[in-house]
């Protein structure tokens, strides 16, 4: 296992196709626009190595017998699942922020533990022995690995092949006898410029004739024709500040477009080629684990959020005891996510291939509950620490710091506190809740809409309405008017 130092040496070594605002990024540990993710990411490797967080960040691989990180292990088994959960918690307590360059590539790769065993029993195949084999390396290397889901799509009401350019989804153009040639795009992947490898799984089901689509592999980050343009966020212009108007100097999210331009993708990287019937299965596989353990991450930035708001109490001279009601309902919100996913991990399943999933329908209940309730929490932050933390209305660090008038800036922001202890908690809360500290909590690992696709899928209503016939003595046969027409 690998210390921060190590890691950061080896994002440093590979070759730059990382840009943004036009710019070729030389040196994504430092540059400004990327070096808060990476340092959020090396949080990750320095707990790691640290004996109180061993047993959650930690697990023995049952492939080397070795302690990995959990970030490149298989779930096995209900309390792995849960483990995930306070993983991703703690590491938002950490950073207060996403450290997404590993988690989607840890939903990805169980996943397709699952999948290349289903297609290995039923066409023979070999992927899962190539995907052990990889992960395998992965763990001795311990490599930060995102994952790739989502592709351009185009005209959203057209299949892949009725596309102007079928390059909206990524897809196979040539199949050599060594591998295969990729060309399209993956978009809005979260914490690319942190990453060592980048897990690829087809981003929807696709059907027979579509085979082109269907592909899951792994490749380095930096590999020949693919070029990573990071997404502008809304606070980019604090996000190159310093000082307190960057309180969290130990994380920051990204957001990135992978553009792939005849990319060489070898036999042992490749777990899924054509194979149509198995991409709905990948999809299904991933955000299960995926939207059970996002309720562990915003829970864990929400611990943030409730204590900056009964400091910033305090430091405006009231006890926090004066939002008891505020600051029980973010609790409340905080506990709701966490838990959900704490119930869809214990509810789960073995899959043959050993690996554990999370019961669908309650982990989809939890996205739904994470697109709302963290920003509920967000409000109540905000209305607690007054105007200075929401309004807009707080000097730079750099104006606090003057030589000519800062002192003047302090005297006028002191409460109950210092002008200066009261500002960097205003730009905590701002940052948490308007600014860089914002996961992708709306859409983050598919949208609400798709989240209740899935619940009315897995809800079987017919169930419950036997049960309701049951338990009412209902004889008369009610006839559902859709099916009549």
């Amino acid at each position: 296992m690998r210390t921060p130092e190590q890691y950061k040496e080896s994002l440093k070594n590979l070759r730059p196709n990382v840009y943004k605002f036009g710019e070729l990024i030389d040196d994504v540990t430092t540059h400004p626009s990327t070096k808060r993710t990476v340092e959020g990411h090396s949080q990750i490797f320095k707990v790691s190595l640290d004996p109180e967080f061993e047993e959650i960040f930690t697990k023995i691989s049952p492939l080397n017998g070795e302690r990995v990180s959990r970030y490149l292990t298989i779930n096995e088994s209900a309390e792995d699942m849960i483990f995930n959960s306070r993983m991703k918690r703690e590491v938002f307590n950490i950073t207060g922020t996403c450290t997404g360059g590993r988690c989607a590539g840890y939903a990805g790769i169980n996943s397709m533990w699952a999948v290349t065993y289903d297609i290995d029993q039923a066409m023979g195949t070999n992927y899962h022995e190539r995907l052990k084999n990889w992960l395998n390396e992965a763990q001795k290397q311990d490599l930060a690995v995102a994952g790739a889901l989502t592709d351009p799509k185009g005209d959203r009401s057209k299949r892949p092949g009725d596309q102007a350019d079928p390059e909206m989804n990524l897809m196979v153009v040539e199949t050599r006898d060594d591998g295969v040639v990729l060309r399209g795009a993956k978009v809005m992947i979260c914490g690319i410029a942190a990453a060592n490898e980048i897990f690829l799984l087809p981003g929807s089901g696709y059907k027979e004739g579509e085979e082109a689509w269907a592909f899951s592999g792994v490749i380095p980050k930096d590999i020949e024709g693919l070029t990573i343009v990071e997404a502008r966020h809304p606070s980019d212009r604090r996000d190159d500040e310093e000082g307190f108007d960057n309180p969290v100097s130990c994380g920051g999210i990204t957001q990135a477009y992978l553009l792939f331009d005849d990319v060489f993708v070898p036999n042992e990287r490749i777990f899924m080629n054509g194979e149509t019937k198995f991409t709905m299965p990948t999809v299904m596989n991933f955000i299960a684990p995926y939207r059970a353990a996002i309720g562990g991450c915003v829970a864990g930035q929400g611990d943030v959020m409730i204590g900056a708001a009964a400091l910033m109490a305090r430091a405006n001279g009231l006890s926090e005891k004066v939002f008891n009601d505020k600051i029980t309902q973010m609790v409340i919100n905080n506990e709701t996510t966490f838990g959900m996913g704490i119930a869809a991990s214990a509810m789960g399943s073995r899959h043959p291939s050993g690996v554990w999933i999370p019961d669908q329908l309650l982990a989809n209940v939890n996205k739904v509950h994470v697109a709302r309730l963290p920003y509920d929490t967000k409000i109540l932050a905000q209305d607690i620490a007054g105007g200075i933390a929401e309004t807009g209305c707080l000097p730079s660090c750099q104006d606090l710091d003057s030589a000519e008038y800062g002192d003047l800036l302090k005297k006028y922001l002191s409460a109950a506190c210092s002008g200066e202890t009261r500002a960097k908690l205003a730009r905590l809360i701002e940052w948490l809740t308007l600014g860089a500290g914002v996961p992708g909590c709306m859409h983050g690992g598919g949208s609400p809409d798709g989240a209740k696709v899935v619940i009315r899928g897995s809800a079987n209503i017919q169930k419950k309405m036997d049960l309701a016939r049951k338990v009412g003595k209902i004889e008369e046969e009610l006839v559902d008017p859709k099916a009549k027409r």
